[in-house]
C-alpha cells in the first residue's frame, strides 16, 4: 500500500487504514512545503508516528537515531550505573592499598621511571575504574534489555570481571609490574564485589521508582484475547520489571462477554501506529499466536522501525527460564529450541556435595543456638524438642522431616476442630492466628529458626539446603502437575518462600516449584540462598 502523494500531511495522515494491514514502501516522501507551511510540516514531521512512514525500510545510520526511543528511562539508569561502577572500582584499589601499604612501592627499571606513586595511584584510581568500565560496556552491561531485571546483567557483569582481571594479570606481567599479588587479587575481587552490590542497591531504588509508575515499559499487548490476558497475568507477578500493559489490540474475534472482563481497555481494527500513539505505548508485545500469517509479525517489525517503539514476542511457551531457550534459525525460520533440564552432570553432583558439607559446618557452628532454643522448648511445656512428620521426597520417598517443635503436644488432636478454619487453598493447613502454636514456637516460626534442624535431613541425603517445599505424605498420591516436584529433593528454603511462603495461593506455590525444577542451576540456587537471607531478616510470610 503506497502513500498519496497529494494533499496536506494532516489529510494524508486522516485517510490511513484503520485495519492492521501495514505499509512497506521504501519510495521518498513527498518534498515539504516553504513558507507559512514549513512549521506545521515540521511539528508533524517530528511526531515519531508519520517518521515511521516516512523512514520505514530506509537505511539509517549506524550511530544515531533520527528519532529517540520512546522509553527513555534506562538512559539516566545507565549513567548512573556508569558512576556508580567507576567509584566501586576505585574503592576496590583504595580497599587493596590501604590492607597492603607496599603495594604501591618496591618499583625497577622501567617501572620505576614510568610508575612513580603519583602515576600508580592514577592508574589505580582512574586508569583502573575507565578499563573496568570499558570491559562492562562491552559485554553489554549497560544495555537496556537487561537493566532492572533479572539475573543476565550479573552475568554480564561477572564476565566483564573475568576480562577485566585477565587484562590485568597480562598487562602486570608484560610490564614486569612488581606488584603484590595478594593486593591486585584484593583489588580485582573487591571490584567484581562492589560493582554487583552498588548495581543491587541501584536496582532497589529503581524498583522504588517503578512502585510511584515512574521508569516503566507502557506495553500494548497485540494478539487474541485469552493470548493477551496471559501475558498479562504474567507480567502483573513481577511488577518489578516495570512492564505496564495500557491496552489490548485484538487480531481475532472475541464474545462480547468476556472483553467486559478485561481490566485493560479492548481495541480491534484500529491502525496500531495511531493507537500506539493515543495510549502513549513504547512497546508492543505480540502475544502467543497473534499472527495468522508469517509474514505479518515482519511487516509490523518493519512498521516499528524508526519509530523509537520496542517490538517484542511473548510465545505461549511460560515458565521457562533462557539458558533453556535458543535460537535456531533455519532458512529465516527462527525456531525456538527447549533444552531439557539438566538435573544431572558434574553440576548436579557439586550441589549434592555442597548440600552435605555445608549442613554439616553449620550444624557444628550453630550447636550452641540448638541447645538454648530446646533449653526454652522444654521449659515452655516440658514436651518433646523436635517435631517429626513424614513428608514425601525425591521420587515419593518418604522420609521424616525434622522441625523444631512449635505447637503443643495435642496439636494434631485438635487439627479436626480447626479443619474448617484452614486458609490455605492447597494441601498444607494454614491458620495466621493458629491456637495450638505456643508462645516461644511462635517466635521461633516468625524467625524461621524451627525450620533449622532440617539440616540434619539434608546432612543424610534426604533434603537440599535449596529445592520445593515438602509436602505431608498423608494426603497420598499426587496427581497432575504437583508430582513433577518429586525430581529433586526438597529443599530448607526454595523459590516459593522467598517469594511470599504463606502469603502465597496453592496455584502459585505449585508453579514456582515447577519452575525452579524446570530451571535449575547452581547460580539459581545461590541466588535463593541468598534472597533467604532478606526475606528472613524481613519477616516475611512466616507464620
Amino acid at each position: 500500500m503506497t502513500r498519496p502523494r497529494t494533499g496536506s500531511p494532516r489529510h494524508r495522515a486522516n485517510e490511513r487504514s484503520v485495519d492492521l494491514q501495514v505499509t512497506t514502501t521504501v519510495s521518498p516522501p513527498a518534498a515539504a512545503p516553504r513558507g507559512r507551511a514549513k512549521a506545521k510540516h515540521r511539528a508533524i514531521v517530528e511526531d515519531t508516528i508519520e517518521l515511521a512512514q516516512l523512514h520505514n525500510g530506509v537505511p539509517r545510520t549506524t550511530w544515531f537515531r533520527h528519532i529517540p526511543r520512546m522509553s527513555t528511562w534506562h538512559r539516566p539508569y545507565a549513567a548512573a550505573l556508569l558512576v556508580l561502577d567507576f567509584v566501586a572500582v576505585a574503592l576496590a584499589s583504595f580497599t587493596a592499598i590501604r590492607l597492603f601499604p607496599q603495594a604501591d612501592s618496591g618499583f625497577e627499571s622501567f617501572t620505576a621511571l614510568i610508575l612513580r606513586r603519583d602515576v600508580f595511584e592514577l592508574v589505580a584510581y582512574v586508569g583502573l575504574p575507565a578499563g573496568w568500565l570499558v570491559a562492562l560496556w562491552g559485554h553489554g552491561a549497560y544495555d537496556r534489555r537487561f537493566l532492572g531485571v533479572g539475573s543476565e546483567e550479573y552475568k554480564r557483569v561477572f564476565r566483564a570481571s573475568i576480562t577485566a582481571a585477565a587484562t590485568v594479570s597480562f598487562l602486570a606481567f608484560a610490564l614486569k609490574v612488581n606488584l603484590s599479588r595478594l593486593s591486585v587479587g584484593t583489588a580485582l575481587v573487591g571490584a567484581l564485589v562492589y560493582v554487583v552490590i552498588a548495581r543491587v542497591l541501584a536496582r532497589r531504588v529503581l524498583v522504588l521508582i517503578r512502585q510511584h509508575g515512574r521508569a516503566v515499559h507502557r506495553v500494548l499487548l497485540v494478539g487474541s484475547f485469552s493470548d493477551a490476558m496471559d501475558v498479562l497475568t504474567a507480567v502483573k507477578r513481577v511488577p518489578a520489571a516495570g512492564l505496564v500493559p495500557v491496552g489490548i489490540h485484538l487480531t481475532e474475534g472475541v464474545a462480547p462477554g468476556r472483553v467486559t472482563e478485561s481490566p485493560l481497555p479492548v481495541f480491534r481494527g484500529r491502525d496500531l501506529l495511531s493507537l500506539v500513539r493515543d495510549l502513549r505505548a513504547d512497546t508492543v508485545a505480540v502475544c502467543g499466536s497473534a499472527r495468522a500469517e508469517p509474514a505479518e509479525l515482519r511487516r509490523l517489525a518493519w512498521q516499528l522501525e524508526g519509530t523509537g517503539i520496542d517490538l517484542v514476542v511473548a510465545p505461549q511457551l511460560t515458565d521457562v527460564a533462557g539458558p533453556r531457550v535458543h535460537i535456531r534459525p533455519v532458512e529465516g525460520l527462527p525456531l525456538l529450541h527447549v533444552e531439557e533440564p539438566k538435573l544431572s552432570g558434574m553440576a548436579w553432583l557439586f550441589k549434592n556435595v555442597m548440600d552435605r558439607v555445608l549442613a554439616a559446618i553449620l550444624l557444628v557452628l550453630l550447636a550452641p543456638l540448638f541447645l538454648v532454643i530446646a533449653l526454652m522448648i522444654k521449659i515452655g511445656d516440658r514436651g518433646t524438642v523436635f517435631f517429626k512428620q513424614s513428608r514425601v521426597g525425591r521420587e515419593g520417598k518418604v522420609f521424616k522431616v525434622i522441625k523444631f517443635r512449635t505447637m503443643y503436644p495435642d496439636a494434631e488432636e485438635r487439627l479436626a476442630q480447626l479443619i474448617d478454619q484452614n486458609e490455605s487453598d492447597g494441601l498444607l493447613f494454614k491458620i495466621r492466628d493458629d491456637p495450638r502454636i505456643t508462645s516461644i514456637g511462635r517466635l521461633l516460626r516468625r524467625t524461621s529458626l524451627d525450620e533449622l534442624p532440617q539440616l540434619i535431613n539434608v546432612l543424610k541425603g534426604e533434603m537440599s539446603l535449596v529445592g520445593p517445599r515438602p509436602l505431608p505424605a498423608e494426603d497420598g498420591d499426587f496427581l497432575g502437575d504437583v508430582r513433577r516436584r518429586l525430581l529433586v529433593k526438597p529443599g530448607i528454603t526454595g523459590l516459593w518462600q522467598v517469594s511470599g511462603r504463606s502469603e502465597l495461593s496453592w496455584d502459585d506455590a505449585v508453579r514456582l516449584d515447577l519452575y525452579y525444577v524446570d530451571n535449575w542451576s547452581l547460580a539459581f540456587d545461590l541466588i535463593i540462598l541468598w534472597r533467604t537471607v532478606g526475606v528472613v531478616l524481613a519477616r516475611r510470610g512466616a507464620y
